[in-house]
């Protein structure tokens, strides 16, 4: 009997074991499917829709990124989601995965701070949480005890270094962060510790001579910070290291002669911009290893060590901005040594002291060669003979140099140069006609040398030049037409030259011109009236030539101008009144000319200090801070009797014809007179009323091959005017449908007044009878040949109607917004009173042949007729609700409010977004409250060139401008742009900006990225 009681007993015993394992196992599980479910809570937003496979009917060791153990019970060892652009926080229940080894979530947007929860997960062994916008300070992980791998780089964390880590650690990543304080010295207890990166934060104080404990040490990245003393002993007893970067400090004093020796493994070695000097140690070629070793920016003395070239492996050497010597043969003799490096690609040895001929050792360098900076130091002799030996340059810095002869005709057979900067020295002859070869040339600096003959016209086939600059030569002939039709050209430089001839009208053809400088030459005839299509032009520098003729009005409608300089020249005629709405205009001096008449009182005419006009004897008036003499008295009265003549017979006669007018067409129609009064804009001699039967034949009968779009009160077709050969947009009206006769009204008196370079021009205007004698009703517009802009964001890359999305890299949409905000700066600014556009979007925005905005489509438009009232705020212009369209309109106008000029700033916020992230408002992952300026904001300001079109995400990176990278200027243009585009979508009117100051902050950024 005992014995089957114990038995019983034992069955018993093993029976709740096995409960108590099921127990176990099945809690386990639990806990760790509810801790997933509570982080998949704390996630906002999820665009790739990562988590969808996170739902009761899988099981959740088959979510995505979830990985769980193979034996039972199944508990989470690693979760994965990396670079999955998850919005949110990162939930603490992380902290009950007790199994999980492996936490990553890099790349993403995960924002407040990182749980210190995450501090109980004994067994996690990596944890990357990279690349996100997390705050806070770093939790304390020392009961992490089997960490081995520590990522938080490119955060916002604060606090100090921490001071207690797992002893098991072998990476640290806490680079691009805001930590605070001292490194701590107890890192060296960590003895498997092989990396440590910590580059751009705030720490201060001397590398600890603890580290000179470490037994396996291969990276150390500490630069960027204010790290100061000399350079650090201890690194002289890590022998292990591999990897040093120690740039952008405050550290100062010699270094050590033995470096090389204590630190044979070396393979990159920064240390630029800091304050070391005495000589380059001799014994660095002993780290034969070195592929990158970058000194500049330091107090370096001394030649260039003759034995440099034994480093053979080296790929970049930037040796500038020292103090570096050559004046023997013998200190020359590191280009010799050089040729040995058959992988270098970067070499710059600029602003030192090397003097005399080149040698030409410099055409054995390697092939590879990429770069070559020789620029300011005091090189003599002829051009270097050995750069043709180098085919595959990109750029080649010879400036602030003694350089003397002719620049050789076979530089045309490098073609893969992209920038030349021959500034500052003492060339010679004719400029090579072979630079036309160079099909990839964007920078052609030539300034300040002795160049003689004429600039060649061929120079017009460099179809990426983006500056010309051959300022202080002895240039003669006139300026090659050619140059101007440069689709890329920015800035043109050939002031204090002997240019003669007259300046071609196909300046206006450059678009894209941001600086013209034609000082001291002696160009002669009229100043184009064509100057003024050149719409992106800041600094006109006129001064010292021969111009004579008027100054072309045209000049004024060039909004963005800074600088005009037309003194020194023989100038007539009044001064145009334009001049004084260029807002942004700094500086204007048109002394000493022969112009007459009365000065403009307003804009820059009330600035002294920036108006120069002295040398001008028949001017007069003027503001009284001028000393002007007064305008004559009979002037006075004829210009007043002028304005008398104008007000009391044109103005009625103009009356009482358009009436007559309207009593034939009413005649004519057989209808009864509306009661809203039609006033159709004033369109001008050049293209009078047409007729419906001009219109139809225009457009084949309204033929729909010639609908090129349709809207909600309108079709608009393409047509040809019979009369003046013009092709058309005509915009017939549907009367029929309600609203359409408003929408006719309002378009008209919003055109009436109204004229901008960045508005559709608007032609003539029909209201008629049909065929069948019905009402008829059309507006006939420029034709914008390049279509609307939604077409253009929206339209594949093989759609060959619009050309592809190349048409708006980045520079061209930044010019696409400015284009718009000085549009509606004007509707809302000008002193015609303001309008509010009410539907603004994409369909909208015209462009033409030069793919300059235009804002057309006024049918929803409203006015409000006194410009003296406060343009940046709320109140209302009109009662009536607006309609607009969905996605665009602003939320006080969606739920029945008062329409403002507030509303429209929305709605360019909106579209200014739209740009950029290449997305439509109403885009399907746009719901449940989240709106495109909501998914810019979440993502502002770090991790925006992960939601910006990834077209502009790819032309970033192909970047590679020196020395400040064009993806670091275009990564900050973006920041800028898509900033503004948050100012103006704030929830309510009162809190964004007007678009006089979006107008004027949108022409800052475009001018910091369009030139250096």
């Amino acid at each position: 009997m005992k014995i089957i009681a114990i038995g019983q007993f034992l069955f018993v015993l093993m029976a709740c074991s096995v409960v108590q394992m099921i127990s176990n196992s099945l809690y386990g599980n639990e806990t760790d499917r509810l801790s997933l479910l509570e982080f998949k809570k704390a996630i906002r937003l999820d665009p790739q829709q990562a988590l969808m496979s996170w739902n009761e009917s899988t099981y959740f060791c088959s979510w995505e990124g979830v990985l769980c153990r193979m034996r039972s019970p199944h508990r989470v060892i690693s979760l994965n989601l990396t670079n999955r652009g998850l919005v949110g926080q990162i939930s603490p229940s992380l902290g009950n995965l007790t199994f999980l080894r492996h936490l990553h979530l890099p790349i993403n947007s995960f924002t407040g701070e990182i749980p210190p929860s995450l501090g109980h997960l004994h067994h996690l062994q990596t944890l990357y949480l990279s690349n996100n916008s997390l705050q806070g300070m770093i939790p304390n992980l020392a009961n992490c005890s089997n960490l081995t791998v520590l990522e938080l780089y490119r955060n916002n964390l604060v606090g100090q270094f921490p001071e207690d880590l797992p002893h098991r650690l072998q990476r640290i990543q806490l680079s691009y962060n805001n930590l605070t304080g001292h490194i701590p010295a107890s890192l060296s207890n960590i003895s498997t510790l092989n990396q440590l990166l910590c580059v751009s934060n705030n720490f201060i104080g001397n590398i600890p001579d603890e580290f000179a404990m470490f037994p396996v040490l291969q990276t150390l990245y500490v630069g960027g910070n204010k790290i100061g003393g000399g350079f650090p002993e201890a690194i002289f007893n890590l022998s292990t290291l591999l990897r040093i970067n120690i740039a952008f400090s405050d550290l100062s004093g010699k270094i050590s002669p033995n470096l090389g020796n204590s630190l044979p493994n070396l393979e990159l070695l920064q240390l630029d911009y800091n304050f070391f000097q005495g000589n380059i140690p001799y014994s660095l070629v002993n780290a034969s290893n070195l592929y990158e070793l970058d000194i500049s920016s330091n107090n370096f003395t001394g030649a260039i060590p003759n034995s440099i070239g034994k480093l053979f492996k080296l790929s970049w050497l930037n040796l500038e901005f020292n103090e570096l010597e050559a004046r023997s043969k013998q200190d020359w003799g590191f280009m010799i040594s050089l040729a040995n490096c058959t992988e270098l690609e970067i070499l710059s040895i600029a602003y030192n002291h090397l003097e005399g001929r080149v040698p030409n050792s410099l055409g054995n360098l390697s092939v590879h060669l990429l770069h070559l900076f020789l620029g300011n130091n005091k090189l003599s002799g002829g051009f270097p003979s050995g750069i043709k030996n180098l085919p595959n340059l990109v750029y080649l810095g010879l400036e602030a140099n003694q350089f003397t002869g002719v620049v050789p005709n076979w530089l045309g057979s490098l073609n893969g140069l992209q920038g030349i900067d021959f500034d500052k020295n003492k060339f010679t002859g004719f400029i090579p006609a072979s630079f036309a070869n160079l099909s990839q040339l964007g920078f052609l600096y030539l300034g300040s040398n002795k160049f003689s003959d004429q600039i060649p016209p061929s120079l017009g086939k460099l179809q990426m030049l983006q500056v010309l600059s051959i300022f202080d030569n002895n240039l003669h002939g006139s300026i090659p037409e050619e140059i101007f039709s440069i689709p890329s050209i920015m800035r043109i430089e050939l002031s204090f030259n002997n240019l003669d001839g007259q300046l071609h009208a196909d300046i206006g053809k450059a678009k894209q011109l941001t600086k013209i400088q034609l000082s001291s030459n002696k160009i002669f005839g009229e100043i184009p009236n064509t100057l003024g299509d050149c719409e992106s032009l800041e600094s006109i520098e006129f001064d010292s030539n021969l111009f004579s003729g008027n100054i072309p009005a045209s000049v004024g409608l060039i909004s963005g101008l800074k600088v005009i300089n037309f003194s020194h020249n023989n100038l007539t005629g009044p001064i145009p009144s334009s001049l004084g709405n260029l807002s942004y205009l700094e500086q204007l001096d048109l002394s000493f000319n022969h112009l007459s008449g009365e000065i403009p009182e307003k804009g820059i005419f009330k600035n002294g200090t920036a108006l120069r006009i002295e040398g001008n004897n028949e001017l007069c008036g003027g503001p009284p801070d001028l000393h002007l003499r007064t305008c004559s008295i009979m002037a006075s009265v004829s210009s007043k009797h002028k304005k008398s003549i104008i007000l009391k017979v044109i103005i009625p006669v103009v009356s009482i014809l358009s009436l007559i007018i309207a009593i034939t067409i009413v005649f004519l129609s057989r209808r009864k007179l509306k009661k809203q009064s039609l006033l159709l804009p004033s369109f001008g001699i050049e293209f009078p009323k047409v007729s419906f039967n001009e219109l139809a034949r225009a457009t084949e009968s309204f033929s729909t091959s010639n609908l090129i779009g349709r809207g909600r009160f309108s079709s608009v077709y393409l047509g040809k005017l019979i009369q003046d050969n013009n092709v058309v947009a005509v915009k017939v009206f549907s009367l029929e449908t309600r609203g359409a006769h408003k929408s006719f009204i309002a378009e008209c008196n919003a055109l009436r007044n109204v004229r901008h370079r960045n508005l559709v021009p608007s032609l003539t205007a029909c209201s008629s009878i049909d065929s069948n004698g019905n009402d008829f009703k059309a507006l006939v517009y420029k034709f914008m040949p390049q279509g609307d802009l939604h077409k253009l964001l929206y339209s594949t890359i093989d759609d060959d109607e619009t050309s592809n999305l190349n048409l708006i890299r980045l520079a061209k949409r930044i010019s696409i917004v400015v284009d718009v905000s000085d549009a509606l700066e004007y509707l809302h600014h000008s002193n015609q009173g303001t309008i509010v556009h009410c539907d603004l979007k994409p369909s909208n925005i015209l462009l033409d042949d030069n793919m300059v905005a235009h804002v057309g489509d006024f049918g929803l438009a409203r006015f409000k007729i006194d410009p003296s009232t406060s343009l940046g705020d709320s109140n209302s212009i009109s009662s009536l609700a607006i309609k607009g369209t969905i996605g665009y309109v602003a939320p006080e106008c969606a739920v029945g409010g008062q329409v403002s000029t507030a509303s429209d700033v929305y709605s360019f916020g909106v579209i200014l977004l739209e740009i950029f992230i290449r997305r439509r408002p109403t885009d399907d992952m746009f719901q449940d409250g989240l709106t495109i300026a909501k998914y810019a904001e979440i993502n502002f300001p770090d991790r925006i060139l992960e939601i910006v079109d990834p077209q502009l995400q790819e032309e970033l990176v192909l970047c590679q401008e020196t020395p400040i990278t064009a993806k670091e200027k275009g990564v900050h243009c973006l920041r800028s742009m898509l900033n503004i585009g948050l100012c103006c979508t704030k929830p309510t009117p009162s809190e964004r900006i007007s678009m006089q100051e979006a107008a004027a902050k949108l022409h800052g950024i475009k001018d910091a990225y369009l030139t250096e």
